[in-house]
């Protein structure tokens, strides 16, 4: 979906004023259209006439398309400036997708081509500077704190362990304890600048999901202390991946085992990514390796290593308690180190002041209404409904994998607190099929039809039909008003290859193209969902003189904790983000019928 690549570099662009869009030669827009180009391809022996009506008609829909990339582009430098880099991102994805999914071969109108051409020479133009600066567009993933510590065999130190009890608080729900193995990585962790960095980052973040996570824990019956296995796991970040093995989200499930409660993936969303749902997730399955061996450490390594291989151990050695296993049993040395590290990070995050963890205040906590959806619905619109930003939405849905929800789907789409019943309310007069197309808009003070019209990009007489704006009713502070949108056409028919760009993956060129992931995997007989740049691919069914086969696909891989069976962890088998990238048919009746619906509907909104 994107031109752009998100580099993993830095959690905060420390300094993208106004001045470095400028310095890094972002336009104040994109070349408007001017005269339309005498090579437009035309009937054969056209009238005059017929010749300068089509030019005409060419020559505004062009202008339409540049106008749109445009607003999408400013939007994004505003977003750039003002440091919201995945709001900036998404912005200038916009940007590029609507010329490229315009309908016109770009190649074939100068003027279009110069336009595309110069915006992805800006954009890279903010990219590389947002890089200079050690940032990319996006807020990167940062290490879990514990993943880059090494196993360590601490000597005994009774005078250090006598103290560490004496001075720290160990009040827990969990058995804790202080020996010479926790000791001394807590020792070890205190000393280290790079591991309190990210410790506090992670004290930072768990501030948003404290209360969600522990009420998800409470309800289900694990101790409360169990919220800093994520500590190990992601740092509390929802969105963390690990490229090695597939794992997933701030608890790091396996594609083959999220599905097992309830952690849905799909073109559109990946439910390992939404936090309340993937920490209830994490409470049961936690809970049922706890059942298993009736001891939290056992459910711990477990959970690193998978319970068969737990069992095996126990059974060979015949102890059941984690340390006689650390002493007397093989193990690899992550999960050997794994209770350990866990407990020194908890008994750290426990007495914060002593080792500087609270010098970061913690982020103010996330709250949302969830609303359900089974049809598609662009969060520009839920913007719209809710009074609130895009970025706003993003941050609040961190499972949503597009910038619309999925149809004839089932999601939970959070909103910001308190919106659910103004939401409900005002999407009721928009029809079902409109949804990822229109808009919606509370006229400010000062505000005109005309000028309402020139920055959604949709007719001033479509709006006042829609919503009878008339001379004896015009329009009012405060009105609210359906905004009907003309949905940029889909790829053109005849575009059969398309060469990958930077940052492009099967899900976002299936998107893009109105094709499913599966269909591009076997016209291109590729096995992940990987795509390097550059590559050539078949985005529509070439002509072929024999069958076709699918190549074998579900590479096994394992997590970097020895996550390595299937059966006796959390899976294996990593798969792409969208197994098959859902079509958009929708459920909804024919677009007239469905705009005289809401031209009813929408009257009555008009005061």
């Amino acid at each position: 979906m994107t031109a752009l690549a998100v580099a993993p570099l830095c959690a905060v662009l420390t300094g993208c004023p106004a001045d470095n869009a400028a310095q890094a030669g972002a336009p104040s827009s994109i070349p408007a259209y001017g005269k339309a180009p005498t090579t437009v391809a035309a009937p054969a022996q056209p009238s005059p006439a017929q010749s300068q009506s089509e030019a005409n008609q060419r020559a505004a829909k062009v202008g339409s398309i540049i106008a749109r990339a445009q607003a999408s582009y400013t939007s994004g430098v505003q977003n750039y400036n003002n440091n919201r880099l995945d709001a900036a991102r998404q912005d200038f994805d916009y940007a590029v997708d609507t010329m490229l999914s315009s309908g016109i071969d770009i190649k074939s109108d100068p003027t279009l081509n110069e336009a595309f051409e110069r915006l992805l020479s800006d954009i890279n133009s903010l990219e590389m500077v947002a890089l200079a600066q050690g940032n990319g567009f996006s807020q990167p993933i940062e290490d879990a704190p514990l993943a880059g510590a090494t196993e360590m065999t601490f000597a005994p130190n009774p005078e250090l362990v006598a103290k560490l009890k004496g001075e720290l608080n160990t009040t827990s729900d969990l058995p804790l304890v202080i020996n010479d193995q926790v000791a001394g990585y807590i020792n070890v962790f205190s000393q280290s600048n790079s591991f309190r960095a990210h410790m506090s980052a992670s004290m930072q973040r768990l501030g948003k999901y404290r209360t969600l996570i522990q009420n998800v824990l409470r309800e289900e019956g694990v101790p409360q202390d169990l919220i800093y296995l994520a500590v190990a796991e992601s740092g509390f970040q929802p969105q963390a991946m690990n490229a090695k093995s597939g794992a997933g989200g701030m608890w790091q499930f396996m594609s083959y085992t999220g599905p097992e409660y309830g952690l849905i993936r799909n073109g559109y969303f990946d439910y390992r990514f939404d936090p309340e749902k993937s920490t209830r997730a994490y409470a049961k399955h936690i809970k049922k390796y706890y059942s298993l061996f009736n001891d939290w450490y056992l459910a711990m390594i477990s959970y690193d290593w998978g319970p068969g291989n737990v069992q095996r151990i126990v059974s060979r050695t015949g102890y059941s308690d984690f340390w006689d296993l650390y002493r007397h049993a093989s193990m690899p040395a992550e999960t050997r180190a794994y209770v350990p590290q866990i407990l020194a990070a908890i008994i750290m995050a426990k007495n914060p002041e002593k080792y500087g963890l609270n010098k970061l205040p913690p982020s103010p906590p996330v709250i949302y209404d969830t609303v359900h959806t089974d049809y598609a619905i662009d969060l520009r619109l839920v913007a719209d409904l809710t009074g609130s930003t895009v970025a706003d939405l993003v941050a609040l849905n961190p499972a949503m994998l597009r910038l619309t929800t999925a149809p004839d789907m089932g999601f939970d789409l959070h909103i910001p607190p308190g919106t659910t019943e103004v939401f409900n309310d005002r999407l009721k007069d928009i029809p079902e099929d409109k949804r990822t197309s229109w808009r919606f808009h509370v006229v400010r003070p000062g505000e005109t039809l005309d000028g309402i019209a020139e920055t959604m990009h949709a007719k001033a007489d479509e709006i006042a039909e829609l919503n009878d704006v008339t001379a004896a009713k015009p329009l009012q502070t405060d009105d609210e008003l359906i905004i009907p949108m003309t949905v940029a056409a889909s790829a053109p028919r005849g575009v059969q290859r398309y060469t990958a760009r930077r940052g492009d993956t099967l899900v976002s060129i299936a998107d893009r193209f109105g094709v499913t992931v599966d269909d591009l995997r076997t016209w291109n007989h590729l096995s992940s969902s990987s795509v390097s740049s550059g590559k050539t691919l078949y985005v529509a069914e070439p002509v072929r003189l024999g069958p076709s086969g699918r190549s074998a696909r579900g590479r096994r891989a394992s997590r970097s904790h020895g996550r390595a069976s299937a059966s006796s962890s959390r899976g294996s088998s990593h798969s792409s983000k969208s197994a098959k990238a859902h079509g958009s048919s929708s459920k909804a009746s024919s677009a007239k019928a469905s705009t005289k619906s809401a031209s009813h509907s929408a009257k009555k909104k008009h005061r």
